[in-house]
């Protein structure tokens, strides 16, 4: 599962994991963005599987593995608001990219396969193809470069003039959603947080599969408030997953984080 990895044995995980992504209704997503891995043949028992799968949830949280280009196809076609990212072998690519290089969904093709130099000129004809690599390395770091920008991308900003806060009518006139985040705002900065708040909060992410079971233990065990600033920018997904929650105002996630 590395630079040694064939063109048709690029990914991991079993038939019956990708299957069951396509059926089963899809989860509660914590982040704005999911990621694509197909490959003809795969092994989630597998150890190398197992590894490369843990580096990939530590920058994407939810990983959909898929053994045919119509499973991939199919859920890229399921997302409604939410970006896409691929990973697909060299021998899927050639045949999947031109089917899904169109779709608005799908933000970046990553190739992972053995004989990088095999697959360098066709790649340069699609522009979202952001690389050939042949380690998940290469890969993790190029996708937390991605996903930095999905999230910075997907921050709202909303303005107001000093002017437009003279008055009464002119507050009267307000968008109710801006309205409904300032009083929020004021509701949240009031709450006060017993010492189960971070148990609460690690449940939440375990329930709803939000954070990589590693970082949620180490969070649970080595978390206090000086150090809250320094995790929500460790890539641990938190930053990915308070950023949406305060975008689609999901106030379950926010009033769990508010500590």
């Amino acid at each position: 599962m590395s630079g040694s990895t064939s063109d048709e044995s690029a990914g991991a995980s079993s038939k019956s994991t990708s299957s069951s992504s396509i059926h089963q209704p899809r989860q509660r997503m914590a982040q704005n963005y999911l990621l694509l891995w197909i490959d003809a043949s795969m092994d989630e028992a597998d150890k190398d599987c197992q590894d490369i799968l843990a580096q990939l949830k530590n920058v994407v949280n939810e990983v959909h593995l898929c053994s045919q280009s119509d499973q991939c196809i199919q859920l890229v076609k399921q997302i409604d608001t939410e970006r896409a990212f691929v990973i697909t072998s060299g021998y899927f690519g050639q045949h999947l990219v031109p089917k899904i290089h169109g779709m608005s969904q799908l933000d970046a093709i990553y190739i992972f396969c053995g004989n990088k130099s095999k697959h360098q000129e066709w790649t340069q004809n699609w522009t979202k193809i952001k690389g050939v690599h042949t380690n998940i390395k290469e890969i993790c770091q190029a996708l937390q470069l991605a996903v930095k920008k999905c999230d910075q991308d997907s921050i709202a900003v909303s303005f107001l003039a000093a002017n437009e806060m003279a008055s009464i009518d002119n507050l009267n006139q307000l968008e109710p959603t801006f309205m409904y985040t300032q009083i929020f705002k004021e509701i949240l900065l009031g709450m006060k947080h017993s010492e189960q708040a971070i148990r609460q909060f690690t449940a939440y992410c375990r329930k709803n599969d939000s954070v990589s079971s590693i970082n949620i233990d180490r969070f649970e065990n080595e978390y206090h408030a000086q150090l809250a600033i320094w995790w929500y920018t460790f890539p641990s997904n938190i930053y990915s997953m308070l950023n949406k929650a305060l975008r689609t105002l999901d106030t379950d996630a926010i009033i769990t984080m508010g500590f």
